[in-house]
């Protein structure tokens, strides 16, 4: 379920995409991949506005993966696909004349908004549609991933520039704004998801998980280990927290004991209670299966002996 946070935030991932396309890629007639790509070909080659003929190709889209893919799926795409219809709409008029005259500045600086507000959209449930529901109805009926789908469709679209326009610079410059873009919106995504484990060792260790508690609201486990040159017990602190909350958490122990040994390290993924929530699709138990197995008892299987000689 969104909230009013991720529709603003989905909002702002589509018009910092905007900006990117109308103000520093579509000035180069560059052709990048998904639904934009094919509308600056049909922009380049008749005329209409990318963002007409873009909605225009989500709605048609969308209307097939009604039937396909499932309702949720295009409840959950129309705003986005909107939105950055919108903003291209009022950008391109706006920005037709770019920001530079430098090809590879615009490419680089466009492929990084566009990645950039793919990501922010993404980590707020947003999806700008385009590829990606192509991708979610292919990867209904095949093996093919969908992030796998949608760069065989991005590479079809840019390719296919070279056949119309015989530009092999704007063509590699198209690949150059997908792989950028593809780039940035990973770290986007990571970033929000990025997490920091701690593992402490120090003989103040109470007045350490006490005060990670209290001040940095974060929970400790206490591990008991053995220091192998000591021979002496020790108690080991692990604290899982976000990693903007990482310096709190050193200042705290610095605080109460710098002789501390700590060990700091970067997980991609912290998933439960306080951090995310773990989004995997799990399969339905097979029924039949379990009655079957209810039904019949084990069968003892006498071993194959070699008879004695």
């Amino acid at each position: 379920m969104r909230t009013a946070r991720d529709y603003f935030f989905i909002t702002f991932g589509m018009a910092l995409y905007a900006l990117g396309f109308c103000g520093f890629i579509l000035p180069e007639k560059v052709v990048i991949g998904g639904l934009a790509g094919i509308g600056t070909i049909i922009y380049l080659t008749t005329g209409i506005p990318v963002a007409i003929s873009q909605y225009a190709l989500n709605l048609i889209l969308l209307a097939i993966a009604y039937k396909v893919v499932g309702k949720r799926f295009v409840i959950g795409t129309i705003y986005g696909a909107t939105m950055i219809s919108v903003f291209i709409g009022i950008f391109q008029p706006l920005f037709a004349d770019g920001f530079t005259h430098e090809p590879f500045m615009n490419v680089v600086i466009g492929g990084a908004c566009a990645g950039m507000g793919v990501g922010i959209a993404f980590t707020h449930n947003g999806s700008s549609g385009g590829t990606d529901i192509v991708a979610a109805m292919v990867s209904k009926y095949t093996n093919v991933s969908i992030g796998r789908m949608m760069l065989y469709t991005d590479y079809i679209i840019i390719s296919s520039s070279y056949f119309l326009f015989h530009q092999i610079d704007k063509v590699i410059y198209g690949f150059v704004v997908l792989i950028l873009a593809s780039y940035v919106a990973d770290m986007v995504i990571n970033t929000n998801r990025q997490a920091v484990q701690f593992t402490i060792f120090s003989t103040k260790w109470q007045e350490i998980a006490t005060a990670i508690n209290n001040e940095a609201k974060r929970g400790c486990t206490v591990l008991t280990g053995m220091g192998w040159y000591s021979k002496r017990e020790v108690k080991v602190l692990l604290v899982m927290c976000r990693k903007i909350e990482s310096v709190n958490i050193s200042r705290i122990i610095k605080s109460i004991d710098p002789e501390a040994f700590t060990t700091q390290c970067n997980v991609n993924g912290v998933y439960g209670k306080g951090f995310d929530e773990l989004k995997v699709k799990m399969k339905a138990p097979d029924h039949s299966l379990i009655h079957k197995t209810r039904e019949e008892p084990p069968q003892h299987i006498t071993p194959n002996i070699p008879p004695k000689i």
